[in-house]
């Protein structure tokens, strides 16, 4: 197993969004905006459990739009600090919340970590998101590498998503 930062492979962007660094934070931490807006665009999410805390979790569960598909998935909380950060540990789940492998592939990471940071950048917010495999072997490695274009661009997909529920938060 590979718990080597140093081998390990990660990717990493900024955003900024037109919104408050606590009201960025929120939409991360609480259950009635998370579900607005996180997963692939189409996708519904259902959030079955949320304590977005350090050493708290996240279960829950996305929904195609044709309704044939449905994802489970959680997150480990590792350290939330508000309204700063943001990091977990992040799985494919059954509906009890047991790890298990990626629908899409056999050899995808079980774990992905993704530290978020919001800094305040003259009342917007400039999100940074790094993640990549912890406790991965080299075929998992291999596979997210292979994925990470991929993966990059539906994370930026859902960072629309997340845009557009802040501006509509905006609007009200």
């Amino acid at each position: 197993m590979n718990n080597n930062k140093d081998q390990s492979f990660e990717i990493a962007f900024t955003r900024v969004f037109d919104a408050s660094r606590e009201l960025v934070f929120q939409a991360w931490t609480e259950p009635e905006h998370f579900a607005k807006w996180w997963g692939p665009k189409g996708f519904s999410l259902e959030v079955v459990k949320m304590d977005a805390r350090s050493g708290g979790e996240f279960l829950g569960y996305q929904t195609s739009p044709d309704g044939h598909h449905v994802m489970w998935g959680k997150f480990a909380y590792q350290d939330v600090v508000e309204p700063e950060k943001v990091a977990f540990i992040q799985s494919f789940s059954d509906e009890q919340g047991n790890t298990i492998r990626a629908p899409f592939s056999t050899s995808w990471p079980l774990e992905v970590m993704n530290i978020i940071t919001l800094e305040d950048n003259e009342g917007k917010t400039a999100l940074t998101l790094k993640g990549g495999p912890v406790n991965a072997s080299e075929d998992e490695l291999e596979a997210y590498k292979g994925m990470a274009p991929m993966l990059q661009q539906g994370l930026e997909g859902t960072f629309d998503q997340l845009a557009d529920y802040l501006d509509s938060l905006s609007l009200k």
